[in-house]
């Protein structure tokens, strides 16, 4: 099953490229189904899966196993299986990227190779959060880079190039980054029933396969940093950020949802995935300092986001602020914090696409994004404002909405082992409501802008991509165990699995 959701896409990509110019509908039709097929695939895994059963860093507890050797002479395994981390992450991808799809028809320029390049897009993703052998699961983590780069540079806005050549280096200098890990731990680490060299993810968690380098706690230090630096990249946790705004900004609508829903979300997967039970020692050394980077996270991005007259700027810079709730959870290494940091993970990943497909509705017909340029558009777009109202309320944190209980779950998680961190960062969600309530005033109260007295309401499409997210985001803010019951075995032995190592 998770191979399906994987090449599905891929294999729709590779229709495309093989039909002839001049066949725009049927190539997003195909998109459209290539990108669809995965979603009653996820809600199969959903239904199908034991929330009972950790995985993490058991071979034989990781459900829908797929597993045989590719690279033999090097030891590389084509080895997929899914948990509790997993599984949600797998769920939102379909969904988003299906939408994004929906959300990507009006694209006109070069529709063939954009929808190719959007579904390759897809399959490093689905493999990236299913790989349970490293090797692998960089393969996926670089297969993401060449269609993102491609997709800001040549579909963006006037400012593309700089924004994909900006984005290509800080992900590379990640990507460079972990390679060295990888190798160290390859040539350090020894498969127990072999004896030989591994890429296997789950044999590095077992602390006794370690030998060489690994049994340096300097090294384990650096070859941590190492993989946190590239992982904090993706996030974007401060100072490695810089690439977000630009990247949001000039990338089309649909790229940007994806980069804030899904894209972003890697960085805190891969600590949780591989990070934190590879180095647990260096993790529980590590506390302090990721806690320090998740308020910064929090309370510089939602400050930033408060500077922005460019809508989608605000919206970029405030994804900042709430990926900065899932560190300072981890950080804490509690469940109810590891549970929160991931809930914030699929929350903000439903909330943030709406606010992205949002801001590229009013851009299609405003033809920009200017806060102060609008005024009193409630009035003339009764349901776009709607959505946007939902949307606000949600990223803000409002009682009801799957924010709050993501946001609730952090601090709970949190005060009891970092108590002045939590007070700061709480300041963050003050800081978080004041601007997307003055946005919302300046955007759409007051008196009307005569200029778009015309302005069209939202369309049926748009609505598609937006209802849900919308619905989703309602029902999981009053009833979030669906998504909670499906990490929290796996989460808790996580944090049993850093919390009991000497």
């Amino acid at each position: 099953m998770l191979s399906l959701m994987t090449f599905l896409p891929l294999a729709g990509g590779a229709i495309i490229l093989c039909l002839p110019k001049g066949n725009d509908n049927l190539v997003k039709t195909i998109a459209a189904v290539a990108s669809f097929l995965p979603v009653p695939l996820a809600i199969k895994l959903w239904v199908a899966f034991d929330p009972t059963v950790a995985g993490v860093n058991v071979a034989n507890q990781f459900q829908f196993v797929e597993r045989f050797s590719w690279i033999p002479s090097i030891n590389v395994e084509y080895f997929m299986g899914a948990d509790g981390i997993s599984v949600p992450m797998l769920i939102l991808t379909a969904i988003v990227s299906f939408l994004a799809v929906i959300g990507s028809w009006g694209i006109e320029k070069q529709i063939k190779g954009y929808m190719a390049l959007f579904l390759l897009l897809e399959t490093g993703m689905m493999g990236v959060f299913a790989s349970l052998d490293f090797f692998l699961f960089y393969v996926f983590w670089e297969v993401m880079l060449l269609p993102m780069y491609f997709l800001i540079g040549i579909w963006g806005g006037p400012r593309r190039e700089y924004a994909a050549i900006k984005f290509f280096l800080y992900t590379l200098l990640g990507s460079v980054l972990m390679l060295l890990v990888i190798l160290a731990l390859y040539f350090n680490t020894t498969n127990p029933e072999t004896g030989g060299h591994t890429f296997n993810m789950l044999h590095y968690m077992q602390q006794s396969t370690h030998n060489g380098w690994l049994k340096g706690f300097d090294v384990r230090i650096l070859l941590f940093i190492g993989l946190f630096i590239g992982f904090a990249i993706k996030v974007p946790l401060f100072p490695f950020h810089t690439w977000l705004p630009d990247a949001h900004v000039e990338a089309p609508t649909a790229i940007s949802v994806i980069l804030a829903g899904i894209l972003l979300k890697m960085g805190t997967y891969g600590l949780m995935r591989i990070s934190f039970p590879i180095f647990p020692d260096v993790t529980k050394w590590f506390v302090i300092p990721m806690a320090v980077l998740g308020v910064i996270n929090i309370v510089y991005g939602a400050l930033c986001a408060m500077a922005q007259s460019d809508l989608k700027k605000l919206v970029a810079y405030s994804s900042v602020s709430h990926m900065g709730f899932c560190l300072l959870g981890m950080a804490a290494l509690t469940p109810a914090g590891m549970i929160g940091a991931s809930f914030q993970m699929f929350s903000h990943g439903m909330i943030t696409s709406m606010l992205f497909f949002l801001v590229g509705v009013v851009y299609d017909r405003a033809h920009h994004r200017d806060i102060d340029g609008f005024g009193g558009l409630g009035a003339v777009v009764p349901v776009y404002t709607f959505f946007v109202s939902v949307a606000f309320f949600a990223s803000l944190g409002l009682p009801g909405f799957s924010g709050f209980v993501a946001e609730a779950m952090v601090f709970i998680g949190s005060f009891g082992v970092l108590k002045n961190f939590v007070i700061i960062g709480a300041s963050g969600i003050i800081i978080v409501a004041a601007f997307h309530l003055w946005a919302l005033q300046r955007v759409f109260l007051g008196p009307l802008n005569p200029k778009y007295a015309q302005l069209e309401e939202i369309n049926a499409r748009e609505i598609f991509c937006l209802t849900p997210l919308a619905l989703m985001t309602l029902i999981l803010g009053v009833y979030p165990m669906p998504v909670l019951n499906l990490m929290n075995t796996s989460l808790i032995k996580l944090v049993d699995i850093v919390k009991t190592v000497i």
